[in-house]
């Protein structure tokens, strides 16, 4: 080949990523818009017709989530397990370089649906795998590029992660390492990186640029954007080094607790057996219980953590606390009993909520209290401090980041039995991970089994009027 020749092919590489990267950008945005959009009709606009007409809206949550679990259990039964979780996703695609894209569909209405319906999940496992099947998809109809159409899934997949987060180191070290956390059962064990080719860094820059670049422009042209807001300022003093520790620990202990859970939701699963509908309409209930009595329960937590920044002063500290550890258990319920989704955006909506309770009991600097807080929870969950840290640079300040590696290590080291490690492992259909499985079981073996069969080539795919519930924004 000559030089002309694997020049313009590079030029054709960078174009397509840097492409692809705001394709991913630009599709974030358009689900978080859709969601929010559709949680505010569902969830404001319903409920004051009914306040209206003289109905009880106080008990909406309870019948509309239950309505919910229903949906969930029947498009469960129809299409399977859908979406895969996260690092479901990323070991896939760092195992094979592609993912397939035969049940994009069936994972985006799975992904959408129990956000739609209140579910306490975040959005990042169904984005994550719909955005890494259509890089694989584009992917395979560049075959020209050769060596380079391996980088191409990984580096939308690298943008994918950043523009859901708006965490670019984040969305940089994911994919390399080929998961996002330890919370899936296996053991905890230090993220090892090989340093990649100049070729495969300048691909993923490229794609996060493109990403993080999209997601903004559609915030500025249409208004709104989504995401967890971004705090900017801390105060660190003699009062908050003193309480750092204490704050950390309550914190570590809603990370403990959301094992704990986990253990006990695969518990009542296991007793309920294969029996979708009844499983994903017994977590609707119970999450419609709990939206009852503390509204802020419900939903993914990234347009409600700026509601809640609002109005933390009146709320007092004791409701706080319970909102945010009743959120780490209503999390659990809902991906242990079929409401597929991820965990990251409910757990740092969580550690927010109990940090400002704790910034409430103590008068301390609320950011320092939200920092310590929700870096122990997440370190207790993830098992990867580094990478915790790197993930809460999306809410945080670089100022905090001491903070955040020594609430993240402190939460680490908190014992958890292995049995209650979500040992995530169930295959979807078509080689995805139930989300109440990983890498650790069948979801991994799936990964295995299409590592193996990755030279075989692409194959054909098709393709709060709620009472006091928060609105979305």
């Amino acid at each position: 080949m000559s030089w002309g020749s694997a020049a313009a092919k590079y030029a054709v590489f960078v174009l397509v990523t840097l492409a692809l990267g705001a394709f991913a950008g630009a599709f974030t945005w358009t689900f978080f818009f859709l969601m929010n959009l559709g949680i505010d009709l569902l969830w404001s606009a319903a409920p004051a017709a009914l306040d209206a007409a003289g109905l009880p809206a106080v008990a909406y949550p309870l019948a509309f989530c239950t309505l919910g679990g229903v949906v969930i259990g029947l498009f469960q039964k129809r299409f399977g397990p859908y979406p895969a979780d996260m690092n479901t996703v990323l070991a896939q695609v760092k195992a094979t370089g592609r993912y397939e894209y035969r049940s994009i569909g069936a994972s985006f209405t799975g992904a959408l649906l129990p956000l739609l319906f209140g579910g306490s999940i975040g959005p990042e496992a169904g984005l994550t795998g719909v955005i890494a099947g259509l890089c694989t998809w584009v992917g395979d109809r560049m075959r020209f590029l050769g060596r380079e159409l391996r980088d191409v899934t990984a580096a939308g997949t690298a943008a994918a992660v950043s523009a859901i987060f708006s965490a670019p180191l984040f969305g940089l070290v994911a994919p390399l390492a080929g998961r996002a956390d330890d919370s899936n059962g296996s053991p905890a064990q230090p993220v090892e990186l090989t340093v990649p080719k100049a070729r495969k860094v300048a691909a993923y820059l490229l794609a996060i640029a493109g990403a993080l670049g999209a997601f903004a422009l559609c915030g500025m042209l249409a208004g709104g954007s989504g995401g967890l807001p971004h705090f900017s300022s801390i105060a660190i003093g003699p009062r908050e080094l003193a309480w750092g520790v204490p704050i950390a620990l309550v914190g570590a202990l809603a990370g403990w607790l959301f094992h704990a859970a986990g253990a006990g939701t695969r518990a009542v699963a296991g007793r309920l057996g294969d029996r979708p509908v009844a499983k994903a309409a017994l977590a609707g209930a119970l999450l419609g219980v709990c939206g009852i009595a503390l509204p802020f329960a419900l939903f993914a937590g990234e347009a409600q953590t700026e509601q809640l920044a609002a109005v933390w002063t009146g709320m007092g500290a004791a409701v706080l606390m319970a909102t945010g550890f009743a959120k780490v258990v209503a999390t659990q319920l809902c991906l242990g009993l079929g409401w597929r989704g991820g965990h990251f955006f409910p757990l740092i909506f969580s550690g927010i909520a109990i940090g400002y309770g704790c910034a409430a009991l103590t008068g301390i600097d609320p950011v320092f209290a939200l920092c310590a807080c929700t870096a122990a929870l997440l370190g207790a969950v993830m098992r990867q401090p580094i990478m915790t840290a790197l993930l809460l640079f999306l809410c945080f300040p670089v100022k905090a980041a001491f903070v955040l590696l020594a609430a993240a290590a402190l939460g680490s080291l908190v014992p958890v039995p292995a049995r209650w490690m979500s040992a995530h492992g169930k295959a979807a259909p078509g080689g995805e991970g139930d989300a109440s499985s990983g890498s650790g079981g069948a979801g991994g073996d799936a990964v295995r089994a299409a590592a193996g069969s990755a030279a075989e080539g692409p194959k054909a795919g098709d393709g709060s009027a709620m009472g006091s519930a928060p609105a979305a924004r």
